[in-house]
């Protein structure tokens, strides 16, 4: 049986709370978003693609990514065939702390995280 708005904002919000609640810094909805696009849809990706993706300026995907790279989440490598352009690539800490986001979402789900502490989420970004 499918969630309901509700059960989904309640579930999202415990996730949520449980992250703010760590000794991690926060990552912004945009970082988050832009991360989570790397990592979980097909690529190569580009900030132009991203800014496309995610009807979001360039300047604001760049800012983004700036913060993403800085904190070791996302890498960019040159594009070989145009050196104009740059791919944007998820590393393995990104990955690491989606996974450890995303058990959060489940830890949420099955109701262990509401008023408990929160599971340890891993090097996050301001």
């Amino acid at each position: 049986m499918a969630m309901t708005q509700r059960q989904a904002l309640e579930l999202w919000r415990c996730a949520l709370t449980a992250y703010v609640r760590s000794d991690e810094s926060d990552m912004t909805a945009r970082q988050q978003a832009v991360l989570m696009t790397v990592a979980l849809t097909v690529g190569p990706h580009t900030v132009r693609g991203l800014s496309s993706q995610l009807n979001i300026a360039k300047p604001a995907v760049t800012r983004a990514l700036d913060v993403l790279e800085r904190n070791g989440v996302i890498k960019r490598i040159p594009d070989e065939n145009d050196l104009r352009s740059v791919h944007i690539e998820r590393t393995t800490q990104g990955m690491d702390w989606l996974r450890a986001f995303g058990g959060q979402i489940q830890a949420a789900e099955a109701g262990e995280i509401e008023d408990g502490a929160p599971p340890e989420l891993g090097r996050a970004v301001a």
